[in-house]
């Protein structure tokens, strides 16, 4: 149809040429352009973008069942072992039907500046043809891919809760204070942070005002979190400190040994951690290109940093260093380069990850003990503590003056003029609202699961462990 409409319009323009109307070679180099210029280019799924997404989406899910599974279940009494495995195994399968049935809708489609519409409840509307746009114009994935990538975020990111209260509340307590978190602190703060009309809206001035207008309230604020640090790692870190709190110590906290039955067992959770994580951050950039190298290289050199410098502490104040002290450094290094990893550069990333590394070490150690709460695998100590920096820190590392990305303009496509000043001012936003709502859900989600079953298991039972008490089998048969 292009082409027969092209062709009229050079047989009517040579028509004019012919009666005086036009100049000759004005006609010829306009029929060339007609006949030569391409259509409209219609978004084309890459397919190297579709092949990374799906492995990307693996690796979070090896993230969450085996990898914090294992992480948490070393660290806590064998006689818990299995009800911390059940946790997680359990609210993964409970978080992934939840977002099928609402959960994406709320976050992922335009609403109001804190939460989202109903369009896309049970996932209508979305067929193998549907697309979901990226960070590029005109670059776009499968959107189911999308719904099952952003799906295990909110499925690890109730299970890391569990971490500030193990060995002490009840299986069914967990699932429903999941299911009322989920709802109300999680899929709006994912809305407030992550939501926006996509690149391919900001075509000027007015249309990217338009857009920014429909996007989530901390987008529109301005604050940057590539991959999480505030609607994950403040978000659950802030529900575990309000939970250890409420339910109070465990049974001989601080009077009984409570020594982790196997840090072996950490070591290896740990390791799947770091190696799924490559999937939570290079695959937030939802695309394979030059940008996915620069997260991948980031999140790997964090960590590492994280890892030496909570090392060196610990060797320095403890006069040992310790494998779980490791372990936890390098989960430390990875909650903070999250927020950060798709605009800090490589030295940006060693020095937040030895800011962290030594930091969240002194969080778990004194910090704690100051406070005197009962965070039982330091939720709050590690994704609490570390997300605040790296959110904040995110700020100062993606100045292109230290080595940083900036922020890209699509209005101009080019990188804005940075202020730093202004965006730490952005990033306080994201921090100071995802503290509040998650402290303020929190705390009213606790109190209701209390009143209708209540929270903690009996004292007989926390001695005889959940295991048995809760799920009838052990970990171990010797």
């Amino acid at each position: 149809m292009r082409q027969l409409i092209n062709t009229i319009i050079l047989i009517s323009l040579l028509g004019f040429s012919a009666f005086g109307y036009a100049d000759p070679a004005v006609v010829a180099e306009e029929a060339v352009a007609l006949t030569t210029a391409p259509a409209a280019a219609t978004p084309v799924v890459d397919k190297g973008d579709m092949a990374w997404m799906i492995v990307a989406t693996v690796l979070v899910i090896l993230m969450v069942v085996p990898g914090l599974a294992l992480f948490y279940g070393g660290m806590v009494r064998a006689k818990n072992m299995l009800s911390i495995l059940m946790q997680v195994f359990v609210i993964f399968a409970l978080t992934s039907v939840l977002w099928a049935i609402y959960g994406y809708s709320i976050a992922f489609t335009e609403g109001n500046a804190f939460f989202g519409g109903l369009s896309k409840l049970f996932l209508k509307g979305i067929t193998p043809d549907s697309q979901a746009a990226t960070f590029s114009k005109g670059v776009y994935i499968p959107e189911y891919i999308y719904v099952a990538f952003q799906l295990t975020f909110s499925a690890i990111t109730p299970a890391l809760i569990i971490g500030a209260f193990a060995e002490r509340v009840k299986f069914s307590a967990v699932l429903l204070f999941i299911v009322l978190w989920f709802t109300f602190s999680y899929l709006p703060i994912a809305h407030m942070v992550w939501y926006w009309a996509g690149p391919d809206a900001y075509t000027n001035a007015a249309a990217a005002e338009a857009a920014g207008a429909t996007a989530g309230f901390l987008f529109q604020k301005g604050a940057l979190d590539f991959a999480g640090g505030t609607v994950v790692h403040i978000n659950a870190g802030i529900a575990g400190l309000v939970g250890c709190i409420m339910i109070g110590k465990r049974i001989g906290f601080k009077k009984e040994s409570l020594a982790p039955h196997s840090v072996t067992m950490t070591m290896i959770g740990a390791s799947l951690l770091w190696v799924g994580w490559f999937g939570f951050n290079v695959g937030s950039n939802l695309e394979a290109n030059g940008l996915s190298g620069l997260v991948f290289i980031n999140t790997l050199l964090a960590t590492a940093a994280a890892t030496l410098s909570w090392t060196i502490a610990e060797w320095l104040i403890r006069g040992k260093p310790s494998m779980l002290g490791g372990a936890s450094g390098a989960i430390a290094g990875l909650v903070a380069i999250t927020p950060a990893c798709g605009w800090a550069g490589p030295m940006g990333s060693i020095m937040l990850g030895f800011v962290v590394g030594a930091v969240c070490f002194w969080s778990v150690t004194f910090l704690k003990s100051w406070l005197g709460y009962d965070d039982s695998l330091d939720a709050f100590g590690v994704h609490g503590v570390g997300g605040i920096i790296g959110a904040i820190g995110t700020g100062v590392v993606a100045s292109p003056a230290l080595g940083g990305t900036g922020v890209w303009d699509y209005v101009a496509n080019a990188v804005a003029e940075y202020n730093m000043v202004g965006q730490i001012t952005s990033q306080l936003w994201g921090v100071g609202v995802c503290i509040l709502w998650s402290g303020t859900v929190s705390f009213i989600a606790f109190k209701l699961v209390d009143i209708l079953i209540g929270l903690r298991v009996s004292e007989e039972v926390e001695r005889v462990g959940l295991d048995v008490s809760e799920h009838g089998e052990t970990a171990y048969h010797i």
